[in-house]
């Protein structure tokens, strides 16, 4: 069955200090009515130790935003999935545009990490989406078909959470519109083996877009960015109607 997920990506933001202070705000805002959907909260590395404590006895998960495919070795700034399941996280991102685009990571290293992060009992959320450029040429499905393919060898779909994030609506201010970020979705879904995975929305989700996001058949949630920074604003998202 699919669940409704919300999770929040802190990117490279929030100290320790930050971090214990918005939960302080966040966690008395969630709405008992909301106790149907996950949330998911992807801090820095420096803060999961903190965000662990403090969310001890809470309903929300802790994620991380990276994990190396190896248990153990040479791989200077780089994290393992027994460090992280030591720390409390339950889920992982994968192949954010930022990390495919700013760090080298490619489709094979996706699935790698992919991969690990299973074995040492975590699920990942493996994004996918296009570039402006792609999109005006017509290659949407084209190259998330491409990137479904090769990211998804071997990666058991029963513990897996996909997040499509067009690239041209993340940190711009700009939304794909709700009905066609669904049909993205829907064609996602059509190339699954597993219709049970919940698929996210990503891209410049905010408190007065996520009403409409969340009303449409395909979307299963949001991974959510700059408004995940804002107590307010996240609670906000986390309690849509």
């Amino acid at each position: 069955m699919r669940k409704i997920l919300i999770a929040g990506n802190w990117k490279m933001f929030k100290t320790r200090a930050e971090a214990k202070e918005f939960l302080q705000t966040f966690l008395p805002e969630l709405e008992e009515t909301a106790e149907d959907r996950g949330v998911i909260l992807c801090p820095t590395f420096t803060a999961l130790g903190t965000m662990s404590k403090n969310l001890h006895g809470s309903r929300v998960r802790l994620g991380a935003q990276n994990v190396h495919w190896e248990l153990s070795g040479a791989y200077t700034g780089e994290v393992s999935g027994p460090m992280l399941a030591e720390l409390g996280v339950s889920y992982v991102i994968i192949g954010h545009s930022e990390r495919r685009q700013y760090f080298g990571e490619t489709d094979e290293t996706v699935n790698l990490r992919l991969k690990a992060a299973q074995e040492y009992g975590l699920t990942p959320i493996l994004c996918v989406g296009e570039t402006k450029a792609q999109r005006d040429a017509g290659e949407t499905e084209a190259i998330i078909s491409a990137q479904l393919t090769q990211d998804l060898v071997d990666v058991d779909q029963s513990n897996l959470v996909i997040a499509y994030e067009p690239i041209w609506a993340i940190g711009t201010g700009d939304t794909c519109d709700a009905q066609e970020a669904n049909r993205v979705i829907g064609v996602i879904r059509s190339q699954l083996t597993n219709p049970d995975v919940s698929i996210q929305y990503g891209g410049s989700v905010k408190p007065d877009n996520i009403d409409e996001i969340m009303a449409q058949s395909e979307i299963d949630g949001a991974l959510v960015g700059g408004a995940s920074l804002e107590p307010a604003s996240f609670a906000r998202i986390v309690n849509y109607q």
